[in-house]
């Protein structure tokens, strides 16, 4: 997640700097084409143009809406694991006396939080912004935590070797994790280490964690209506495709106007419409691949849900709740350019 208060321009053009330079090259070459080979056919009339650029704008404005709604709703299923987890710390410091076991159900809340952001970052087929060379080029200098470690590796100082080894075995490793946790619970309660009012209490966190586990796994796994991704992505590039037909007879005209009044500028005045269609082409793509983006908000772009950042700062706090020394408490992941992981 993008932390500084905005993106540069000159981050945004970077970002889309082959897709604009193909922009600016088949605008060019239109331009050449009419003005100085005199293939005066390549016109459209503006009216239609105008048109289809409006449907594209409300196209965009719906995806780039609907977008932001699955981000958001990321975010504040996190924050209720945020708020959950510093509860689970407190109620089960608080209510089972063996510090042994306190140590263990709290590292094996965080093995489950790690086992649920590696969930939350796994590619699925519809995710397919990564496969793009400036989000590749992102992805080489800033990779995830879950890309630089196995799972296994990761759950390992979290879990003893049998329980490793179980979880492992599951496809869905969080929910193995939390079907652990409450079975734990049951054999303390029915070993006279935690009261019965107290074991409900622990359970129906373990109920809220099920919950939020769920609705994460449903952004991830449910995405977003291919067609309208589809569609907006096709209207973009055929409205671009469409646009110096349209514009550039327009500057030739307006060129022609001047002649009388400004006779130096008259005749350069058309190439303008070069930059300026440029940018009306980029406006309306950066704003579609914006939208694509952050259709998937777990997959680790700079406005994802910085689930990594996340964990790790409630592993902290759960760890230093415990009084653990610090030295031996793993550092918050470090910001690359601003951004969260």
């Amino acid at each position: 997640m993008l932390t500084k208060n905005r993106y540069s321009i000159k981050e945004l053009l970077y970002w889309t700097r082959k897709e604009t330079f193909y922009i600016g090259l088949y605008v060019t070459l239109i331009a050449i084409l009419y003005s100085v080979v005199g293939l005066e056919f390549l016109n459209l009339p503006w009216t239609p143009i105008a048109l289809i650029g409006t449907a594209v704008a409300f196209i965009i404005g719906f995806q780039n809406s609907a977008a932001y709604g699955r981000i958001w709703e990321a975010r504040k299923i996190w924050g209720g694991i945020v708020n959950s987890s510093r509860s689970w710390g407190m109620k089960v410091r608080d209510m089972v006396s063996d510090e042994k076991e306190v140590h263990i159900l709290v590292y094996r809340h965080i093995a489950w939080m790690t086992a649920l952001r590696y969930a939350m970052r796994q590619a699925r087929t519809w995710e397919v912004s990564h496969k793009e060379k400036t989000n590749k080029e992102w992805m080489d200098i800033i990779k995830p935590p879950e890309k630089q470690l196995a799972l296994e590796e990761a759950l390992r100082p979290y879990l003893d070797a049998g329980e490793l080894d179980y979880v492992l075995s599951k496809n869905n490793k969080q929910t193995a994790l939390l079907y652990i946790q409450s079975k734990h619970l049951k054999r303390l309660q029915e070993d006279g280490k935690l009261w019965e009012f107290s074991f409900l209490e622990l359970e129906k966190l373990l109920e809220e964690f099920f919950t939020l586990q769920g609705k994460s796994e449903r952004i991830k796994n449910f995405p977003y209506p291919r067609q309208y991704a589809t569609l907006s992505h096709f209207f973009v590039r055929l409205f671009v495709l469409m646009l110096p037909f349209g514009i550039i007879p327009e500057f030739v005209t307006i060129g022609e106007s001047l002649m009388e009044t400004h006779p130096l500028i008259a005749p350069y005045f058309k190439w303008l419409c070069i930059p300026f269609c440029t940018a009306v082409s980029w406006v309306f793509y950066t704003m579609e691949r914006i939208g694509r983006v952050g259709e998937n908000p777990f997959e680790g772009s700079a406005n994802d849900v910085p689930i990594s950042s996340i964990s790790r700062g409630i592993e902290i706090d759960l760890r230093q709740m415990m009084n653990e020394d610090h030295a031996g408490i793993p550092e918050q992941f470090p910001q690359y350019h601003h951004v969260q992981l």
